[in-house]
């Protein structure tokens, strides 16, 4: 029996791959075609960089708006543009929308929905948002992701990874962005805000924690018409949070909205630890006497152990105490290299003096974060992108606060819920209970002080004593001593060379030159020589 060939498997590989890798090289064209018409090779700068992701695409477009969320990659002028991106794209077609919600749900459209309204509430680099009518009348909207979406970000990224010394530049501190790092935090948070699944999660989680509290809720969401590419939540009729002037007319109260809606954030940050991370007007509306949180695809989380270390921050800056501060940042971060603790301490002190000089009526806490961050940077001190989320997110909600209601600062409505907190915490008898115990282990070690004494000047009456000290700087001024010994050498020898040749300028010694013995002619030009090496040598240094 005579095997059958399989030439058409093979045939069939090799015409995908070759697709695919026409695809690539189509897209790479249109990629380097941008680029050269924004003269990348003449450097970038904040705008340039905005409008060439505007002109890549929507897919860059995304990315760019993440970007402008991560302060710990790119410098602080570059996230401030990005957040201009433009969140609205060209919406699909309809027809398009309603295929892509027929093939997640495995049946058509019309058994599960009475009407879906061909006109889009919004359109979005990864999403498209339609509203509809239920079967059984219910208003919802649908969220549909953009086909292949998952695909063409991830082909992007991989081109973007293989031109990545094309998009190297070089930003004004002389620094190199390390973007292929970059490439790969932002796909990695992509692929989560891809997932409407853990989208769907996240409303319900964000639900649970608020559901004590009135005048604060969210869409909740049809699981079992949810999927990962779709997802279809309840309808919400409101006013956006910054239209004031149609908020006002409903007879609402701005600066009472936006205090219960920066208490709340702050209930999200300290007690939850599970916040908002973008927290744009376009994200909060007012329906029905309610604070209603859109968008949960992009949340931020906070540990208890990172909620603790950011409460004895907003305390140590409240007492202006900058040693706690300090030792909070350092807990707060990865070491990367050696610490100058001293300047550490001086650059925490110059930056919280400026924030505190305002008064704290007027501060913005945000920026002091955000602040703080960029300083430890340069620190060696590597932070987790948890905190650094956080800071961002309170740019965005400080900014949005003083836009809609100027009279609230989120600092003291901080502390205020911080002081509340630690009120409800507050318990006497456990207290007086933990106070008891660390009196009783200082006076236990107390009583071993004379006998640890004791061992100290044994040790150190035998010679067995060793004294190890950490200087800071000792690397440079080690450099400065060993540069005044070379110095101090050099002189040394010059002047030796210069008396030693006029000693043999009184010897008999021929040939003369310029009337001097050739000996003595000799070190006098050597000693010159020197002269002029250590007389470069002090101005280079003072230089």
């Amino acid at each position: 029996m005579k095997k059958k060939p399989k030439p058409a498997t093979g045939t069939t590989v090799t015409t995908n791959n070759q697709q695919q890798n026409d695809a690539s090289g189509i897209r790479l064209k249109e990629i380097l075609g941008v680029l050269k018409k924004h003269h990348i090779t003449s450097g970038i700068q904040p705008e340039k960089l905005r409008q060439i992701l505007e002109d890549l695409g929507p897919t860059y477009v995304k990315l760019g708006q993440i970007m402008s969320m991560r302060s710990d990659m790119l410098p602080e002028s570059y996230c401030k543009e990005l957040e201009r991106l433009r969140t609205d794209v060209k919406p699909l077609p309809f027809h398009v929308i309603k295929s892509e919600i027929e093939r997640e749900l495995g049946k058509p459209a019309e058994d599960v929905f009475r009407e879906i309204s061909p006109d889009p509430l919004g359109s979005a680099s990864i999403a498209q948002v339609h509203p509809a009518v239920l079967e059984n009348g219910e208003q919802v909207v649908i969220k549909v992701q953009r086909p292949r979406i998952h695909e063409i970000m991830e082909e992007d990224i991989k081109l973007m990874r293989h031109a990545v010394s094309l998009l190297k530049f070089t930003i004004g501190t002389g620094e190199l962005i390390d973007f292929r790092t970059v490439l790969d935090e932002l796909w990695k948070t992509s692929q989560e805000e891809m997932d409407f699944l853990k989208e769907a999660a996240n409303c319900d989680t964000f639900f649970q924690n608020q559901k004590d509290i009135k005048y604060v809720t969210c869409p909740g969401v049809y699981h079992e018409l949810t999927t990962s590419h779709i997802l279809v939540m309840s309808y919400v009729e409101g006013i956006q949070i910054d239209h004031m002037e149609e908020l006002e007319e409903q007879g609402y109260d701005m600066t009472e909205i936006g205090r219960k809606a920066a208490e709340n954030y702050c209930k999200q940050i300290l007690e939850d630890g599970f916040f908002h991370a973008d927290p744009h007007p376009g994200n909060i509306r007012i329906s029905g006497g309610q604070i209603v949180w859109l968008d949960l695809g992009m949340m931020g989380t906070l540990s208890s152990r990172y909620r603790a270390l950011f409460k004895r921050a907003v305390t140590a800056v409240l007492k202006n105490d900058i040693y706690e501060l300090k030792n909070v940042l350092l807990a707060l971060g990865e070491t990367k290299g050696r610490i100058n603790h001293a300047h550490l301490y001086t650059d925490i002190d110059d930056i919280v003096s400026r924030f505190l000089t305002a008064g704290f009526g007027s501060m913005d806490v945000g920026d002091l974060i955000e602040k703080l961050l960029d300083m430890i940077k340069s620190h060696n001190i590597a932070i987790p992108p948890d905190i650094t989320l956080l800071g961002r997110s309170m740019v965005t909600m400080e900014g949005m606060l003083s836009a809609c209601s100027p009279e609230v600062n989120m600092f003291q409505i901080l502390s205020g819920h911080m002081a509340s907190i630690l009120m409800d915490d507050f318990n006497l008898r456990h207290e007086i209970k933990h106070n008891a115990r660390l009196a009783y282990s200082s006076l236990s070690k107390s009583l071993e002080i004379p006998a640890q004494l004791s061992d100290l000047l044994s040790i150190t009456k035998n010679g067995q004593t060793k004294l190890n000290l950490e200087f800071t700087n000792a690397e440079e001024a080690g450099n400065r001593i060993q540069n005044s010994v070379h110095s101090l050498s050099l002189s040394i020898l010059t002047a030796s060379l210069f008396i030693g040749s006029s000693l043999l300028c009184l010897a008999p010694v021929e040939p003369l030159l310029l009337g001097i013995p050739w000996p003595a002619f000799a070190g006098f030009s050597i000693a010159f020589i020197l002269f002029l090496c250590l007389l470069l040598r002090i101005f280079m240094h003072k230089k």
